[in-house]
């Protein structure tokens, strides 16, 4: 390697400790305040989601160090922690992806057209090959919002979204979210995978409680929710 392209990396290596610093230094403590809506807002006091537990980890260092694209209200954070708790038991041995939620402050998170309070949070549909979770394809980080699911969950003609354990992670959320007093506002996923979702005993069970998927979206949006699952959090007023 020649000199220049050692001071390249080094130079590269103590920008991306820099972006880091925040998330490094951060300490979740206080409450957090959400203001406006989902689209148009900010977030106070956001706190930082956890980047792994024992059956969870965030998709991206890209997203959660350096671009400061892992922060929720504190009762999201909450929620979601103890969804993948309850997991543990309701789906043994699986493995999830956080995706992406808000920044510290909120406000606008492109190329998202929402997550701007801290009350909305991509999650990774999980995958299945041969009756195996199936894993590969969480490694590629940023580049996974990019795959393409075919109208039936299939990415190729032995790998296809777990369906079953995405509704066991939604009905994990919803019990945690009415715990910590908030709830499951809206899920957004492509509209082609509904039918899918809702022909697997977890599916049903999310559309007998009356958690809300969306029923049509704009093309560009819809084409964009097949790889993960959006979820919007709210509490409800009083």
């Amino acid at each position: 390697m020649t000199k220049r392209k050692k001071i390249a990396l080094a130079v590269f290596a103590i920008l991306l400790l820099v972006l880091s610093l925040p998330e490094l230094l951060h300490q979740n403590e206080g409450k957090s305040t959400s203001k406006g809506s989902v689209s148009g807002g900010t977030l106070e006091n956001g706190w930082l989601l956890p980047w792994s537990g024992e059956n969870f980890r965030y998709f991206s260092p890209l997203s959660y160090f350096a671009l400061d694209r892992g922060y929720a209200h504190h009762k999201v954070h909450q929620t979601v922690v103890e969804a993948y708790a309850a997991c543990e038991t309701s789906c043994p041995g699986i493995q999830f992806r956080i995706m992406e939620s808000a920044r510290c402050g909120g406000g606008r998170l492109w190329p998202h057209r929402t997550h701007q309070i801290g009350m909305s949070v991509d999650f990774m549909v999980p995958k299945i090959k041969n009756g195996q979770q199936y894993r590969w394809l969480d490694r590629l980080g940023v580049w996974h919002y990019l795959l393409s699911f075919d109208e039936k969950g299939r990415w190729s003609e032995n790998v296809a979204i777990d369906f079953e354990t995405m509704g066991k992670h939604i009905l994990a959320l919803d019990d945690a979210a009415r715990k910590n007093g908030l709830r499951i506002k809206k899920v957004i996923l492509k509209i082609d995978l509904k039918d899918d979702f809702y022909a697997t005993k977890s599916g049903q069970a999310v559309r007998a409680r009356g958690i809300y998927l969306a029923k049509a979206l704009p093309k560009l949006v819809d084409d964009l929710h097949d790889d993960h699952y959006h979820v919007d959090f709210n509490i409800p007023a009083d």
